[in-house]
């Protein structure tokens, strides 16, 4: 039986191109293939009309938003860029449709077309700081509450501004400005495989002598003669205690099978009750 979707194939990149060029018209700006996906710039303008033209021209038929991506790229005059990543069922064929923006010009929503778009939305505001016109619940997703920044953004700081942590005196979740060593912060290493002439924080602990009981790498046979020196050997109690042993060395005949000095003989053959008067082996 033939399957009703055909395999993926390169070959459809070239059909796919001629015929989103013909159904978004002025809105496209370029058509390209690059690493074997086809790339569509559009116009910010003309994003929607271009992502329905898609969705429903027969020929091309993308019904499925997979994703919204954003990319930034700081020395462009337009230095956000938004990647729909759509995906054709009865075509088993995806494409990227690629649109520009910056700070202050808002994207259109896509909510109406894909109502999952505003989750994607808002992790792309949440990350970028793009706006997206339209959508009605766009808001913070990801990072915390009254995180100032984007993290995503190639001028953010990799330590962020502030650092939380819980309070035991307080009782909940604090915020303080970060206090991380500039030492830590820049490395310099001149082989990966030699250290900093610094000491790195935190590392002064490691030449503290560890607490007893603590983990080590000495051997199980080690451990035992170092107890064996450090732990003074104690004497068993006096032998006028009735639960203690007559001397130290006893416990070493444990099993022996030597009789004790106040043992009674025993019959030879211990299935022969003793009689009253004595009999058999007694």
């Amino acid at each position: 039986m033939r399957a009703p979707a055909p395999a993926w194939a390169a070959q459809l990149n070239d059909a796919t191109i001629g015929a989103a060029r013909t159904a978004i018209g002025g809105a496209l700006l370029d058509a390209v293939e690059i690493a074997g996906e086809v790339q569509l710039h559009v116009t910010r303008d003309g994003l929607v009309a271009a992502l329905i033209a898609l969705r429903d021209t027969p020929g091309l038929e993308y019904q499925q938003l997979m994703e919204i991506a954003g990319v930034d790229y700081p020395d462009r005059a337009e230095r956000f860029e938004i990647v729909y990543c759509l995906l054709s069922l009865t075509r088993n064929h995806r494409l990227h449709v690629h649109v520009g923006a910056t700070e202050d010009t808002p994207v259109p929503s896509v909510t109406d077309i894909w109502p999952v778009a505003g989750w994607l939305e808002r992790e792309v505001y949440d990350m970028y700081g793009v706006l997206f016109s339209g959508n009605r619940d766009l808001r913070r997703i990801l990072t915390d509450y009254g995180f100032r920044g984007y993290p995503f953004r190639k001028d953010f700081p990799l330590t962020g501004f502030v650092e939380l942590r819980y309070s035991e005196e307080q009782k909940r979740v604090v915020y303080e400005p970060v206090k991380l060593a500039q030492d830590f912060r820049t490395f310099d290493f001149e082989s990966p495989w030699e250290g900093a002439e610094y000491v790195l924080p935190g590392d002064e602990k490691a030449k503290l002598p560890e607490a007893k009981g603590a983990p080590t790498p000495a051997t199980a046979t080690e451990v035992q003669k170092a107890g064996v020196a450090q732990t003074p050997r104690q004497d068993a109690p006096a032998p006028s205690q009735p639960y203690a042993k007559k001397d130290t060395t006893s416990t070493a005949e444990t099993g022996a099978g030597r009789a004790e000095s106040d043992a009674e003989p025993r019959p030879a053959d211990p299935d022969v009750v003793p009689s009253k008067g004595g009999g058999q082996n007694q």
